[in-house]
Parts: structure tokens; C-alpha cells; sequence
């Protein structure tokens, strides 16, 4: 995994991380110690799962939007290159656009 230049991201993937061990964790213990359909602790059990896939859904969102934005594409065809914007690919440009043109140097 390549390090984030935004902060924002980078802490994203590792929530995301963590969330998918902690999920996995309470799925393989639910389904190894099994668990009463009726008991008070599989209704916290399912409240737990439910609000980890909900961080889960929403840190991929946020990392496929940044992805989006930022990544090249895979394909080195024609059509994929031809059909590209290439001025959306440089992130230093984007700055550059939302900081407003530069003044010429005087030498």
C-alpha cells in the first residue's frame, strides 16, 4: 500500500482495517460458540455487526471517491487513454487550479 499524501484517507484504510478484523472476529466467534436466537447478547451481538459493516461501507466510499479522483487508469489501450482526462490525473495541477494562476517572475 502506497502512503496517502492526505490525512484523511490514510486514516480511513486504517480504520478500515480494523474494522474488518473486529468484524471478522465477532462472525467467527458468533459462529464457533454459537449463540441462543433469543438472548439479550445476540441483539448486541447484531447492533455491533450492523454499525461495523456501516463504518466499513462508509470508509470504502470515502477512499473509492478519493481513488477516483486521483488514480491513472490500468488500461494502456487507445480507447482508455483517448477517452481519459488527462488534466484530472496530476494532483499537483489540482492545486495549482485551486490556489489561481501564478504571477510571472520578474528577473
Amino acid at each position: 500500500m502506497v502512503a496517502d499524501s492526505d490525512s484523511n484517507i490514510a486514516w480511513h484504510r486504517v480504520q478500515l482495517k480494523k474494522n474488518r478484523a473486529e468484524l471478522k472476529a465477532l462472525e467467527t466467534a458468533r459462529f464457533t460458540m454459537g449463540e441462543i436466537a433469543s438472548s439479550k447478547r445476540d441483539g448486541q451481538t447484531q447492533k455491533a455487526i450492523a454499525d461495523l459493516q456501516r463504518k466499513i461501507a462508509e470508509s470504502e466510499r470515502c477512499i473509492s471517491n478519493y481513488e477516483k479522483r486521483t488514480r491513472r487508469p490500468l488500461a494502456t489501450d487507445l480507447r482508455s487513454l483517448s477517452s481519459a482526462s488527462w488534466g484530472d490525473w496530476d494532483s499537483h495541477a489540482a492545486r495549482q487550479r485551486k490556489a489561481g494562476p501564478r504571477s510571472p517572475d520578474r528577473t
